[in-house]
């Protein structure tokens, strides 16, 4: 066994003999950590075995290779099933993060309740898990709690405590769960007797989710791993973590907002373009059946209100778009966008300025999206010309009007993916104005017809 030294960052994985201000890598600064790693060689690395299992190593045609039907566990909510593909797959190893108060915990705590499982708690004590069971008013004759960090203490627990589904005659043992889920709040909290660095550094969050990758498809056990987010929305400690887990879901929203939204960014065993939308409430994390309802403000006829129609994976929403123009008194006027891309709305305001002749040089444009949502796909294009507008001319647009499309450097309006399932989202909540390409060519024939 051969201990050495190393600098690894903690940011990107990048690792160096020696110290570095900044990282060469990713470019962070005072992010390289210094690492002790133990290097140890198998007794299967001789030169007899490796003989040996080379000798044994056949491959096959992946014609022969027979597969059997995975029975997925339902996690007791709809909007999470949708997300994971369908429910979660037993052995598979799934990634939670998400800022820091969004309500990772509290939406785990309420899979636990519905599934059964083991809780591990690094963060907070039984304690304190209990009294948010308790505020939340779930179950908890399915929960088993352990307040650990050693990664091998808690898959003994865990292997001593969960066992796979069995016929309905098997006798159980007291305290044993069939069926069955293991959560790890969180995985940055974590350490490995065979390493010496601190918890959350690169090389224990990386030997910690192996193992419990290790100890998933060993007995066929789902784990939700949680990990916290940086400032710069990146997941806190190494981005190898995504490389190891199977699935990774990002859980979004404003701290100051009730939603929340569930994004699949990665999925082994299902799609990756399916949103869950939640509604944080005083019993957790609630399920919105018609989240268009949700983003949509009271006000429908308001100057430099528009709504428009983006897709969230498969789901369209119908959204409020806000603008906002003032006199400017600066030589340089802002270009404030909340909920969208700055440089797409730089781009929308030079649009404007070359086919309308609208002076906004002069102005300072702000633009937000209701109700927190983050909208970065071209389709709202159309809804943030048609408010910078109808705020720079104090008009209106006509009620139960819905703008969908992409507007090019030309001024044409594109066609979007999936523009028939948009419309009909908007029809159902009763817009019976429809501004898409199908009706018209270029914005500027949009502008004079609907802000006359």
């Amino acid at each position: 066994m051969k201990s050495q030294s190393s600098f690894i960052c903690q940011q990107c994985g990048y690792k160096s003999p020696s110290f570095l201000g900044k990282c060469p890598n990713c470019g962070t600064w005072n992010s390289l950590v210094e690492t002790i790693e133990k290097e140890v060689r198998p007794p299967s690395w001789s030169k007899v075995n490796k003989r040996e299992r080379s000798a044994n190593l056949v491959p096959v045609r992946l014609a022969s290779i027979k597969t059997t039907k995975v029975k997925r566990v339902s996690s007791g909510i709809k909007e999470v099933d949708q997300v994971a593909g369908g429910g979660l797959i037993p052995g598979s190893v799934i990634l939670l993060a998400g800022d820091p108060g969004i309500g990772k915990s509290t939406l785990t705590l309420q899979i636990i309740s519905n599934v059964g499982g083991l809780y591990v708690s690094g963060e907070e004590s039984a304690e304190q898990v209990k009294l948010r069971a308790e505020r939340l008013k779930l179950k908890q004759d399915k929960i088993m709690i352990l307040s650990e960090t050693n990664v091998e203490s808690i898959i003994v627990a865990a292997s001593k405590l969960i066992i796979p589904p069995a016929p309905s005659f098997v006798k159980r043992e007291k305290d044993r769960l069939a069926t069955s889920i293991l959560i790890v709040d969180s995985i940055q909290t974590l350490w490995s007797e065979e390493l010496t660095g601190a918890p959350g550094a690169i090389g224990q969050v990386r030997e910690c989710a192996l193992k419990l990758l290790g100890l998933a498809k060993s007995i066929h056990l789902p784990i939700v791993l949680i990990g916290h987010v940086t400032k710069e929305g990146t997941i806190a400690g190494p981005k190898v973590l995504e490389h190891i887990v199977d699935t990774v879901l990002y859980l979004e929203g404003d701290r100051f907002q009730s939603l929340r939204l569930l994004r699949t960014v990665k999925n082994r065993f299902g799609p990756i373009d399916e949103v869950g939308v939640f509604s944080m409430e005083e019993r957790g994390m609630m399920e919105v059946k018609n989240p268009s309802e949700l983003f949509l403000g009271e006000n429908k006829q308001a100057v430099g209100s528009v709504i428009v129609a983006p897709l969230e994976g498969t789901r369209p929403l119908l959204v409020e778009v806000q603008a906002l123009t003032v006199a400017s008194f600066l030589p340089l006027p802002r270009r404030v966008g909340t909920g969208i891309n700055n440089n797409r709305l730089q781009m929308i305001v030079a649009i404007i300025q070359k086919h309308l002749k609208l002076p906004l040089g002069k102005f300072d444009i702000f633009i937000n999206v209701a109700s927190g949502i983050k909208v970065f796909e071209p389709a709202v294009d159309l809804g943030i010309c048609l408010a910078i507008v109808s705020s720079f001319k104090n008009k209106p647009l006509p009620e139960k009007t819905v703008a969908i499309g992409e507007v090019g450097l030309l001024g044409e309006i594109r066609n979007v993916i999936g523009l028939e399932r948009r419309i009909k989202e908007a029809k159902k909540l009763g817009f019976n104005k429809i501004v898409s390409p199908k009706g018209y060519s270029n914005f500027v024939k949009a502008v004079n017809e609907l802000l006359q």
